[in-house]
């Protein structure tokens, strides 16, 4: 299920709370600056430019800002090339050749149905159109001679890729047209597109090998949407697509990579709530086949990017609230990390994007009062390079709070007004985080959004990180398994005693929000507690039975839940809130996207349904057409004026 803030979160309230759809604050001159957003950070191999997709946005916008493809200088950050060849177009992130000369990039166009492959050279203006499909496509890399492309392409695709897009009506025979997302090849010099990989095969990321005759892989066959969960490492032939698996290991996997001679292939491999919410152990295995090795056990943090650089590996992990630089040996492990500090970090490479020696790094970063810019060096001495957001100002109080409960040394972060009456005692929000595999990161809060808005008028915010989260080792990940809303929710309410110790909260106004596993569990807190005085479940589960037969991703709940609803329902029922409501009093705003195929609108319609019956004041809203994650600014702008509004209500 979706995360909410994690650091590479494309979930609604990684943009809703935190920053899409926001207006800038005033400038000295009273115009209102423009904040620049960085996506997508790849370094080119000898580390001597950055290519991100970036855009600007000033004021409240109708639309999400058109973004470019822009070019810098990794030494200074000017730019180089600035490249827009779709006006009505999106754009995937880019890719440079290996002799650092071209950049390969792809371009959606929504309303006609069509991506385009696009290359750029340094030595021309516009870039040129290399192929069109109908369908979407994504992730284009360079084969290691330079002389062809991949993609992973759907063609003629009912939806766009990934559970938290809106999905495909369901009419007609249901089931039998999954769309098949493939790996395609074509001539870097111009030429046909080759469908390569197996028609019932759905990849979900690959590799060039570095003979460059083949692929890793990792993929499944059957429903792209919810087959992830039991996906494997596979090998693909490049010149006959032919398939054959590597490993079968029961966990998720991600980030594959093989090694510069060929033998080894390196993967991060754990309990994984969804598909890019990447967080686990890092595992090598022969590309001849075998059982993969753990070479990070028992380590006290969750790794998130991995690479090969020469004979070893670096890697990121989150340890504890900070993102750490770790230095992985193929045989002996990881090496001592180097700690980055508390921020968000996004990169090709996962949370870094490396030169091809693995000496220099480059990437967006961010934090709770920081907003966006690109940093950009050798390793350990990063610097920041852009200062196009210097002028946006902090606009929130932050404290990280850690905790004890049980066994576990626990950690959220809570967000504040930045000026505070002495004596006085305040509302307080806490917002679960998606997942379970998640964690709440540090992501820039501004101007408008519902973070900020409520800290304006006067709540503190609470985003813990449970039992379940990222952040402290697989044994903590793993640590709800066939137990949510226990463990986790025991680690939230102490989560909460030990922010009264430390901030003037008035525990008499909490109020609790989330979304997807938090929409769940504010659903099972509003059954479970009587401490909350207002609540918000966005895309939530209320019945894990019922949900386990209308969901379009019940692939991703055995791994959690130990077996199927039909094996094991008593499991099941024991976490649903729908079995508790006769104790639900607080009152409950509900929220869900109408085509949502993580979380289903009838979950929430069955809440809803138990809180009326119980004469608890509810409000559910569906919003037209949105799937997991919400796209439509006009639904965001009004779902964050209702949760303003609907704690505003009861908590004030």
């Amino acid at each position: 299920m979706m995360k909410i803030t994690d650091v590479v979160s494309c979930g609604l309230f990684a943009s809703l709370f935190l920053g899409v759809a926001a207006q800038a604050s005033p400038a000295a001159n009273g115009a209102a600056p423009a904040l620049r957003d960085y996506r997508a950070v790849a370094l080119s191999a000898n580390g001597q430019r950055i290519a991100a997709i970036e855009s600007v946005k000033a004021g409240e916008q109708p639309q999400r800002p058109h973004a470019a493809i822009v070019v810098r200088d990794a030494a200074n950050g000017a730019i180089v090339r600035q490249f827009d060849p779709c006006a009505a177009c999106s754009y995937d992130k880019p890719s440079w050749s290996p002799d650092g000369r071209q950049l390969a990039f792809i371009a959606y166009d929504a309303k006609a149905g069509k991506a385009h492959l696009y290359l750029a050279t340094m030595t021309q203006a516009q870039a040129r159109m290399l192929i069109s499909i109908k369908g979407v496509a994504s992730t284009a890399r360079w084969s290691p001679d330079g002389q062809q492309l991949a993609l992973l392409a759907t063609v003629g695709a009912r939806k766009l890729a990934g559970a938290v897009e809106a999905g495909a009506r369901q009419v007609g025979e249901v089931g039998s047209e999954d769309d098949a997302q493939r790996i395609a090849v074509v001539p870097a010099g111009g030429g046909e597109l080759r469908l390569l990989s197996p028609a019932d095969t759905y990849v979900y990321e690959y590799n060039w090998t570095p003979d460059g005759r083949g692929f890793v892989a990792t993929s499944a066959q059957g429903n792209g949407d919810s087959n992830w969960w039991v996906a494997k490492l596979s090998y693909i032939d490049a010149a006959s697509g032919a398939l054959r698996v590597i490993a079968s290991p029961a966990m998720q996997l991600n980030l594959p990579s093989v090694s510069p001679d060929g033998q080894t292939v390196a993967f991060i491999g754990g309990l994984m709530s969804d598909f890019g919410s990447i967080g686990g152990d890092i595992y090598t295995v022969p590309l001849a086949g075998g059982t993969p090795r753990n070479l990070t056990p028992d380590y006290r943090g969750t790794f998130n990017g991995v690479v090969w650089r020469g004979a070893g590996l670096l890697a990121t992990a989150l340890i504890d609230s900070q993102l750490a630089l770790v230095p992985v040996d193929a045989q002996a492990g990881p090496a001592q990390p180097v700690l980055l500090g508390e921020l968000s970090s996004s990169g090709s490479d996962g949370r870094l994007s490396f030169s091809v020696d693995g000496r220099q790094a480059a990437a967006v970063q961010e934090d709770f009062t920081h907003a966006s810019h690109l940093v950009a060096g050798q390793l350990g001495q990063l610097k920041k390079i852009t200062h196009d957001n210097d002028q946006f100002a902090p606009q929130v109080s932050v404290q990280n709070v850690g905790w004890n409960n049980e066994q576990y040394r626990e950690q959220g972060w809570l967000l504040g007004p930045l000026q505070k009456d002495a004596g006085k005692q305040y509302p307080m929000i806490v917002n679960v985080h998606g997942g379970p595999g998640a964690a709440a990161a540090p992501r820039y809060v501004e101007t408008a959004t519902v973070i900020e808005e409520l800290t304006q008028k006067g709540y503190f915010v609470f985003l813990p990180n449970p039992r379940g989260s990222f952040g402290q080792g697989q044994a903590f990940t793993r640590a709800n398994m066939a137990d949510f809303g226990g463990g986790d929710w025991r680690d939230i309410l102490a989560g909460i005693d030990a922010v009264q110790k430390v901030a003037p909260v008035d525990g008499q106004r909490l109020g609790l929000i989330g979304h997807s596993y938090g929409g769940f569990m504010t659903m099972w807190g509003v059954t479970h507690s009587d401490r909350f005085k207002a609540a918000v479940a966005g895309a939530g589960v209320a019945n894990w039975i019922s949900y386990y037969g209308q969901n379009g991703i019940n692939q991703w709940m055995i791994p959690f839940f130990g077996a199927s609803a039909y094996d094991d329902p008593a499991v099941y029922r024991k976490a649903s809130p729908i079995e508790s409501i006769k104790a639900a009093k607080t009152p409950t705003l509900i929220y869900v996207g109408e085509r949502d195929v993580e979380t289903p609108a009838a979950q929430s319609l069955e809440f809803w349904h138990g809180l009326r019956a119980m004469g608890v004041p509810s409000s559910l809203f569906i919003y037209d057409g949105e799937g997991h994650s919400f796209r439509k600014p006009e639904h965001q702008r009004d779902l964050q004026r209702r949760i303003v509004g609907w704690f505003e209500q009861y908590l004030k």
